[in-house]
């Protein structure tokens, strides 16, 4: 064991060189790491899960995608070099300790998933004697969609040994990795829900204001797809000074006005529209500021 690690520190080279990896949970992000680093040549050796019927069923039927056992946390006897925790924030340090005894600990790694919280929350295995971290990858997982792995950067904090095995890993996913500092991971994660769930968030909202236009249902989410697409193609492309456009841009502060009176209908997208008009006015150009700021304070 304490030979792989040395090696992992190096860095893996080939796929001979990579560890078997355990995996505890079985939810969204499980069920995209494990098939994808099942294709980078590493080993899935166990899922492991909660003792109940829901759980069992989703560890097993991932298992069986990834020629790996499911055990639950109770039986689990980890033979894994790297140990990689893909639960819920609020279940990572219970989950830690369930499996401190399920191994000799000595040598080993153990990774977390979560973007908000330290590697701390795996004290009870540092304490067996792993070499811990956080490994979170930027990037969204919904039921019904497994995300590409490629590009996508994972945020690496914890002990040196163990962020060197998780940097390794990453490299072999094809993805990017970064060093954050633990101070810094709940406004990381913040970032990540401004760039995702909030981002849905606001078309939820959108889709309210379109069916208050007159837009069927069937029609709300299918006509916005085409701005959209174009949206985020301009941000990719230009940036987010260069993408900005409509009325806010332009300085059009009657337009901006009577857009606060039709949206007295939808009352909570008025007070969306209030507030990112207020930031546009903060860190996006813009005609008319003064006279905007005025107008949304109102």
């Amino acid at each position: 064991m304490q030979a792989y690690l040395l090696l992992s520190c190096r860095g893996m080279t080939s796929k001979r060189n990579r560890p078997d990896i355990a995996i505890v949970g079985a939810g969204n992000l499980a069920s995209a790491l494990a098939p994808a680093l099942r294709k980078s040549g590493f080993k899935i050796e166990t899922i492991i899960v909660r003792n109940s019927a829901a759980s069992l069923r989703r560890g097993r039927r991932l298992a069986a995608s990834v020629g790996a056992e499911c055990v639950p946390a109770q039986r689990a006897r980890l033979r894994a070099e790297v140990v990689w925790f893909c639960v819920p924030d609020r279940e990572i340090a219970g989950a830690a300790r369930s499996l401190a005894q399920a191994a000799d600990w000595k040598g080993r790694v153990a990774l977390h998933a979560s973007g908000a919280l330290p590697s701390d929350e795996l004290a009870a295995l540092r304490r067996r004697g792993a070499s811990v971290a956080s490994a979170h990858p930027l990037m969204t997982f919904v039921r019904g969609s497994q995300p590409s792995l490629v590009g996508v950067p994972f945020a690496i904090e914890g002990d040196v040994a163990a962020a060197r095995v998780a940097r390794s890993i990453v490299k072999a996913l094809r993805g990017t990795a970064w060093t954050i500092r633990a101070a810094d991971k709940v406004i990381y994660h913040a970032w990540g829900t401004f760039a995702s769930p909030l981002l849905i968030a606001l078309l939820a909202t959108a889709e309210r204001v379109a069916k208050a236009a007159g837009a069927s249902q069937k029609n709300r989410r299918e006509k916005m797809l085409p701005i959209l697409a174009q949206t985020l193609a301009n941000y990719a492309a230009l940036g987010a000074a260069e993408a900005f456009s409509g009325p806010l841009v332009r300085g059009d502060v009657e337009t901006v006005r009577r857009h606060l009176a039709a949206l007295r209908k939808v009352p909570a997208a008025r007070v969306a529209y209030l507030a990112l008009a207020r930031a546009a006015s903060e860190c996006l150009p813009g005609r008319n500021r003064a006279e905007l700021r005025r107008l949304l304070k109102t």
